[in-house]
């Protein structure tokens, strides 16, 4: 999915131009970046503001989360169905304004079951909204720049929550109710920024009943929910999503429980992470043209999440120096699977789906990995966390298992042009 400027890539002149030159494209790398400037504010802060300013306890919390987690997960398709009936840029128009008023309703809160009430509330707005925009983002840019394009946004977004959690820290210096409610109205400002942003953008067009793809009659649409190739693909990819739960959440455990290395590497392991999505997740997916190149790629990324996990586990058997090193080295080699496994799930979501219904296929996928998300936590807890170097090796299995069977998983797949469509001579 190679492209020329014309064609929606990450058009910049090097060391000229932070911005693409592309105005659609340009206008949607805002959209990320002011989004994710707001989320970074709020998400560094929202569980002490929860816990010290709404006075609810960190296992209240934790459950509350966990039950909107679950929640989103079904969140995706209704909404992505909704999007390929009513348009996407339309309904994100309307779904902004209630993120916005969702998240503001925490200040509100009093009581755990108001709490479990609005985090769900806000949970299947954040989720659906993502399908919505990641069809947005399909039916919006050219394919043949899809890739690149999506992964110039991860990188900008990436770039706006390390800003944004930056910018909370004056919020946690002064640990105020009045200092978490601002980052909490910013975060929310935001959702009204891209509102803003998004009345620029034309609604993207959805391809004529004409436009087919293998596995659907003619003229028919084809439903993700009974295109088993999709969901195949969609699970493997999901259990390759436990990496960010590996990163969040097993790791920190695993340096101070497992490991003599200090504290501090937890941060310089995020620091290392956060670096290589800046600045090579757009690198990272220029290999990525096709099915083919992203099932090879999300198998070869799989393979080194799996090297990442062996190293980690090493880091068991060494003094502090040795252990703060193979962590550093295992989340370097971890990162670098992660820059794959991402690009080749972005190219592999849109070129398996239906074109004329990016949002419902674009709501399965996205499903697939927010239900990752929320048992993610738990797998790597009872892996890596309670039985040390043997889950470390148990997790390196499961990625290593995962990712080389997308080659079959997506074998014979029709080659699609444009927008999903059989290119030509296809099939």
């Amino acid at each position: 999915m190679t492209s020329s400027t014309s064609a929606g890539a990450p058009a910049r002149a090097p060391g000229r131009r932070l911005l693409p030159t592309e105005p659609l494209l340009r206008r949607l790398v805002l959209m990320s970046l002011v989004n994710a400037v707001g989320d970074g504010l709020f998400v560094t802060v929202n569980v002490l503001f929860f816990t010290r300013s709404l006075g609810l306890t960190p296992g209240s919390v934790a459950l509350g989360l966990t039950v909107a987690g679950v929640c989103g997960v079904f969140a995706g398709v209704p909404m992505g169905r909704l999007a390929d009936r009513t348009g996407s840029r339309r309904l994100l128009l309307v779904l902004g304004p209630l993120e916005a008023a969702a998240l503001l309703g925490y200040a509100f809160v009093h009581s755990f079951a108001a709490f479990v009430v609005l985090a769900c509330a806000a949970t299947v707005l954040s989720r659906g909204a993502g399908a919505v925009r990641s069809a947005l983002i399909a039916r919006a840019l050219p394919a043949e720049g899809q890739v690149r394009s999506r992964a110039l946004l991860r990188s900008v977004a990436n770039a706006g929550l390390v800003v944004g959690s930056l910018g909370a820290v004056l919020a946690l210096q002064a640990d105020s109710y009045a200092g978490y409610v601002t980052m909490l109205v910013l975060d929310a400002a935001s959702f009204l920024g891209v509102t803003a942003l998004l009345t620029g953008l034309p609604e993207p067009a959805t391809p004529a009943s004409g436009a087919g793809v293998g596995g659907a009659a003619e003229g028919g649409r084809r439903t993700a929910l009974r295109d088993r190739r999709y969901l195949l693909v969609t699970a493997l990819h999901a259990v390759l999503e436990l990496q960010l739960a590996v990163l969040t959440v097993g790791l920190p455990l695993w340096v101070v429980l497992g490991t003599e290395a200090p504290a501090a590497t937890v941060a310089a392991v995020n620091v290392v992470n956060c670096l290589l999505v800046v600045l090579f997740q757009v690198r990272a997916s220029r290999g990525v043209t096709g099915v083919p190149s992203a099932a090879r790629a999300c198998a070869r990324g799989a393979l080194l999440l799996a090297a990442g996990c062996l190293g980690y586990a090493a880091a068991q058997y060494g003094p502090a120096w040795a252990a703060a090193g193979m962590l550093l080295a295992g989340a370097l080699v971890h990162s670098l699977g992660e820059l794959l496994t991402s690009a080749g799930g972005w190219t592999l979501s849109l070129d398996l789906a239906d074109a004329r219904a990016h949002g419902e296929y674009q709501g399965v996928f996205l499903s697939g990995q927010a239900g990752a998300h929320v048992i993610g936590p738990l797998v790597v807890t009872l892996t890596a966390v309670d039985h040390g170097a043997v889950g470390w090796v148990v997790l390196a299995g499961l990625f290593a298992l995962a990712g080389p069977a997308m080659l079959p998983a997506v074998r014979g797949a029709a080659v699609r042009g444009p927008m999903g469509a059989p290119a030509p001579g296809a099939g």
